[in-house]
């Protein structure tokens, strides 16, 4: 059975613009909750013996130490994280005393402390962005020498151009999802969200590539066929491995978001999401874009 991707393309393409401006609007609108990683400040994980006293409490003991701008999250049954500014030693040992104090529970565990300081939040930030741009720009070039031999009738570069646009769809998926989620459920972004980012950026990519090198095996025989049937074909030839292997590297992250803990939630829901947003990507965005580019070049000479 032969699918007709191409003939639908527009639907497809009007799908993915939607997403993209919904996506941009809600980043824009609502941002991304930066976690300490890039804010600087200290957060303790602590889990009380006792009922978990009210967060109203927790608050004014750290307010009674001269602490203010404290956020506190509550997890599990009897677990609080908190986020504060920046706490030396001596100060967090006496918040701890403090805690305990207002509780009046005196077998507090402190499950996690991490402190950073704003100067290297700063360079983190830097450097998240500067990694995304990097990894961007040697992917035009990758795919553009990848792809030199089928520069007709779409040239080289525009592949990589097009791998770009689907892989950027994606992104803006992830951390719209996560805009929404820091809004509604106080989800913060770290440098581990921007590993699971530059790790969509390259299973996008790599699948995007499957479906092009199928479609530039077909261009050398093309014969008497349209780009936009050989496109089709080529869909249509590297569908099922796309999907077998997308449900199954889903199946295994979705075992970790369940039994991978707490700590990895975040991290592998942005997976999740970017994982089966880049299938969609390779087969309903970066193909048919090159199907639109040349019959725009063939029928308006353009690019």
């Amino acid at each position: 059975m032969n699918i007709p991707f191409i003939k639908y393309s527009k639907i497809w393409l009007s799908l993915s613009l939607f997403v993209t401006i919904i996506s941009v609007l809600v980043i824009f609108t609502w941002g991304l909750k930066p976690g300490i990683d890039f804010t600087g400040g200290s957060l303790m994980e602590i889990e009380f013996s006792k009922e978990r006293p009210a967060t109203e409490v927790v608050v004014k003991a750290f307010e009674d130490k001269d602490i203010r701008n404290t956020t506190i999250q509550k997890s599990e049954d009897n677990i609080l994280i908190i986020r504060t500014a920046f706490l030396d030693e001596e100060k967090h040992q006496e918040i701890l005393k403090q805690i305990e104090s207002v509780s009046k529970d005196e077998n507090i565990i402190e499950k996690r402390f991490e402190t950073i300081g704003a100067s290297i939040s700063k360079q983190l930030r830097e450097r998240a962005i500067l990694s995304i741009i990097f990894v961007s720009l040697a992917i035009i070039l990758y795919v553009a020498y990848a792809f030199r031999k089928v520069s007709q009738p779409v040239k080289s570069w525009k592949y990589g151009i097009m791998s770009l646009v689907a892989v950027f769809h994606n992104l803006l998926l992830v951390m719209g999802i996560f805009a929404v989620l820091g809004r509604f459920k106080g989800v913060e972004v770290d440098t581990a969200f921007v590993v699971a980012l530059l790790t969509v950026l390259g299973y996008s990519i790599n699948d995007t590539i499957v479906v092009f090198d199928r479609i530039r095996e077909n261009l050398i025989h093309r014969g008497n066929r349209s780009f936009a049937d050989v496109v089709n074909d080529g869909l249509n030839q590297s569908l099922f491995r796309s999907i077998n292997t997308t449900v199954t590297t889903l199946f295994t992250l979705t075992a970790l978001f369940f039994f991978g803990g707490p700590t990895i939630h975040n991290f592998v829901l942005a997976l999740i999401i970017g994982v089966a947003a880049g299938s969609f990507s390779s087969i309903f965005i970066a193909a048919p874009l090159l199907a639109v580019t040349e019959n725009w070049q063939r029928t308006k000479k353009l690019w």
